[in-house]
């Protein structure tokens, strides 16, 4: 089981190493770090020396080696220097090459210890082919370098693609022997408002056959949770909601999204807006076999 990090010699560089670190530690994975430099025929107006490109790759493998250097001992982990038309693509290429899990990054950039997606954020929440991991900004200098997850949060919906969540989370869970949580926001699923009574209550229905079905596909002794908030908006809702700051969240992606892919959904961006911890966003119908996503 590997990762790949994209790595960047910056705070949202060492955010999305923190994460990496965090998760391998918990699933005995390995780390693949992962920096992107522009192909070279790009600069065919003003052309670089070779002496300046081999410059470049030089800078970075020794950005990566430090970066490396910094993880404990007990991770390891691989460096690679891709060329590609951009950061996102140069990633998604390494992922497919390199059979991952899941690609990591940072996403800081914002508010402390909230998520300002960027550009390559933004690309591989809109076209991966696996499971992308947010890491907020700043978790590299509040995170515990030695610490494991503690829980895994699925937010479960009623809408498609629920299922590809809760078959993660499940895996996860199960492999790092943490409990699960299952998280309902009636928002989500009642556009006319949280206050409707027979939202919440098939909100709460689902919310059961859905913990029913999870305890049977965990081994015996992991705990399993079901949380239903309310709130006239999403985000006022995530906002209600008490988080442990060793957690993660997964969500599903947009019904926009095509097979096997990911298309974040507008939910799960008013999600991350609030969300203190990180969140990783499952594609729809993955290339990986059911149950495996990270």
């Amino acid at each position: 089981m590997r990762y790949v990090v994209g790595y960047t010699n910056t705070p949202q560089g060492a955010d999305a190493l923190a994460l990496a670190a965090r998760l391998a530690r918990s699933r005995g994975a390995g780390l693949d770090l992962v920096l992107v430099l522009d192909r070279e025929e790009r600069n065919q107006l003003v052309p670089t020396s070779p002496g300046f490109n081999l410059y470049k790759h030089q800078l970075a493998e020794s950005w990566l080696t430090q970066a490396i250097a910094t993880l404990p001992a007990d991770i390891e982990a691989r460096h690679h220097v891709v060329y590609a038309e951009s950061f996102s693509e140069g990633l998604i290429l390494a992922a497919e090459e390199l059979n991952v899990r899941a690609i990591i990054v940072g996403a800081g950039g914002g508010i402390f210890g909230r998520f300002s997606v960027g550009s390559v954020a933004n690309a591989l929440l809109h076209s991966s082919p696996v499971p992308v991991a947010l890491a907020p900004a700043g978790f590299a200098e509040t995170a515990d370098p030695n610490a494991t997850l503690t829980r895994v949060t699925a937010a479960i919906g009623l809408r498609a693609g629920a299922q590809n969540v809760l078959n993660a989370a499940v895996n996860l869970a199960a492999t790092a022997k943490i409990p699960l949580r299952l998280l309902s926001v009636v928002a989500l699923d009642a556009p006319e408002g949280a206050e409707d009574p027979e939202a919440q209550a098939r909100a709460h229905a689902h919310a059961e056959a859905v913990q029913a079905g999870a305890r049977e596909a965990l081994p015996e002794g992991i705990e399993v949770t079901t949380e239903i908030v309310t709130g006239k908006r999403i985000e006022d809702a995530v906002l209600s909601v008490e988080w442990d700051p060793n957690e993660i969240v997964l969500v599903g992606s947009s019904r926009l999204a095509r097979p096997a892919h990911l298309f974040i959904g507008s939910t799960a961006s008013k999600m991350l807006r609030e969300l203190p911890v990180p969140m990783s966003v499952v594609p729809r119908e993955s290339m990986l076999s059911q149950g495996e996503q990270a």
